[in-house]
């Protein structure tokens, strides 16, 4: 078991532990697991995880350094990062955001919600 990394996982109605394989893509596990890192549209047409379209973003905590030039902007910036990007290699937090349109994501309101 000293292969596996814990991550917690929020979506807007619950959050979850869930056990993943060091060095495993965080799109893709999120995946497997039934969590969907997309909204509507996007779901359905998407880069496959290639980190062109940029519609598989998350917040993570810790976040961990970024290893694609997208992710590096979305660091610099502040936006969301890319789930595809993000090899899991330390336990982290996950946050699912509510996406509209494309990957758009709405800002979040002062009181959090």
């Amino acid at each position: 078991m000293g292969d596996d990394i814990e991550l917690t996982v929020i979506t807007a109605a619950d959050e979850s532990t869930i056990t993943v394989e060091r060095g495993s893509v965080l799109r893709d596990v999120l995946l497997e697991r039934g969590f969907s890192v997309y909204g509507t549209v996007s779901s359905r047409v998407n880069c496959g995880g290639r980190g062109l379209c940029a519609t598989c973003t998350v917040e993570v905590d810790p976040p961990p350094e970024p290893a694609h030039w997208h992710d590096a902007a979305a660091v610099r910036f502040g936006y969301p990062r890319l789930s595809c990007c993000i090899e899991v290699k330390e336990p982290m937090t996950v946050r699912l955001l509510d996406k509209h349109v494309w990957g758009q994501v709405l800002p979040r309101r002062p009181d959090g919600e």
